[in-house]
């Protein structure tokens, strides 16, 4: 099995744009191996980005020569300079529904993303409250209204998605891009296809970052009208990563009613508003529980909570999603439920978000259009 040093060693023969080799130039900002893969960051000055890339594909090939090496994973990065401001959005309105009507950057976007039109953070400020399973059937809502989805699984310590839709195996590689799998008409990527379930992913925070920058822009995503990233927990480097290198259409915090989680989702709103994304909505999950016996209602863990901070917060509250087995029983069976039971009730609750998710985005992108004056 490889380890570090003989990828280290590996990178020593290849040469940098000064000369020098990789490594003597300090231009290796990050190794990690796991199992026979190797993730090598570089740094690289993003004036030169296309010499740069030449250098990326060499570093590529000789990490993959190392014995034990069945996979080589070398990425690009680069901090904008301190002081360095970034350059102001020019919103435009394409007027149809299936062409990437993009709006242009504010930062150094992966080019790879450039075709999807939207790109939506389904986000939490703590672990636990089911935004895996909301991201999961949001994307199935947004694509049974006629919209090419993907889904991207962030979430490299604890990837949910190949559980999620009931996928397996690893992504074919066609053009030096990773293909995504397909469910339910839904293409998906995750870090859980790379790496064994059982396999914990023991990385620093600029690896971390590294991966979604790997599984954004080394991904054939092709044309989308939405792509739905399920972010970890939290506030950290996934989430400013996401943020500074693609152009977020727009968040949604999922939340479930009792304090403790809501104040974990208002730091996450804080967060996306600190980063100028804005915020699609807020949605209540395990929001009151049915007793599928008796018809009961018990408000296990409050009620209404969400509701109340997204008026305080003053973004648009998108609904409740109740705690209910079946919801549960078809995500850990790898068939979400808007996917296995789209007539059912429990999917028109989630197509319900969607279609407000939806709504909302393409109002947002006719009022970002150019205001026409008659003289």
């Amino acid at each position: 099995m490889a380890n570090e040093a003989d990828v280290l060693k590996a990178l020593e023969k290849v040469s940098g744009l000064g000369g020098a080799s990789l490594v003597a130039s300090g231009a290796v900002s990050g190794i990690n191996v796991t199992g026979a893969k190797a993730f090598v960051s570089l740094a690289a000055d993003p004036a030169r980005a296309q010499e740069w890339e030449a250098v990326r594909i060499a570093a590529e090939q000789a990490v993959g020569k190392v014995a034990g090496v069945e996979r080589a994973i070398v990425t690009l990065t680069a901090e904008r300079a301190p002081g360095a401001a970034p350059a102001h959005d020019h919103p435009h309105n394409h007027g149809h529904d299936h062409g990437p009507a993009r709006t242009p950057p504010r930062r150094g976007v992966i080019a790879a993303v450039e075709r999807i039109r939207f790109i939506i953070a389904v986000a939490s400020g703590k672990g636990g409250v089911g935004k895996s399973t909301t991201a999961a059937n949001l994307a199935l809502g947004l694509s049974a209204q006629g919209w090419r989805v993907g889904l991207l699984d962030a979430d490299v310590y604890g990837p949910s998605a190949p559980r999620l839709f009931g996928l397996h195996g690893k992504p074919q590689v066609a053009d030096g891009k990773m293909v995504p799998l397909e469910a339910y008409g839904v293409k998906v990527m995750s870090i859980g296809f790379l790496v064994d379930e059982n396999v914990p992913m023991v990385w620093r925070g600029p690896m971390v970052s590294q991966a979604l920058t790997q599984m954004l822009g080394e991904v054939a995503w092709g044309e989308l009208d939405a792509l739905v990233v399920d972010m970890p927990p939290g506030t950290g480097d996934v989430q400013l990563t996401l943020a500074q290198q693609v152009p977020l259409a727009g968040a949604v915090i999922v939340s479930t009613p009792q304090d403790l989680a809501l104040i974990d989702a208002r730091r996450a709103v804080g967060m996306f508003r600190k980063v100028e994304a804005p915020i699609l909505g807020i949605i209540e999950n395990m929001s009151y529980f049915l007793c599928p016996h008796c018809g009961g209602r018990t408000d296990v863990f409050s009620h209404g909570g969400a509701r109340h901070d997204a008026e305080k917060l003053g973004v648009p509250f998108l609904g409740e999603v109740p705690l209910d087995a079946t919801i549960r029983e078809t995500s850990d069976a790898g068939r979400p439920v808007v996917g296995a039971d789209p007539h059912g009730p429990h999917a028109a609750i989630y197509l319900n978000l969607a279609a407000k998710v939806k709504t909302l985005l393409e109002t947002q992108t006719r009022r970002a259009g150019p205001v026409i004056v008659k003289g």
